[in-house]
């Protein structure tokens, strides 16, 4: 069985147990339309693909 050459410090240890404990992803207001989104994340609306409050893709204008 394999063995450490080094010791582990609590640190490192700590800095490695933490990441499961994550919490609920927050919640963000876009200001343009006023949805409710995740934060970094593109989001629809009324056929509009919003990030940052700018559109990137308007699908009214695709189909038309």
């Amino acid at each position: 069985m394999a063995h450490p050459k080094r010791k582990t410090s609590k640190t490192r240890r700590d800095k490695r147990r933490t990441h499961y404990k994550a919490t609920i992803p927050q919640i963000a207001t876009d200001p343009t339309t006023g949805e409710a989104h995740l934060y970094h994340r593109a989001h629809w609306h009324e056929g509009r693909l919003y990030y940052r409050g700018q559109i990137l893709i308007d699908s009214e204008q695709k189909s038309a």
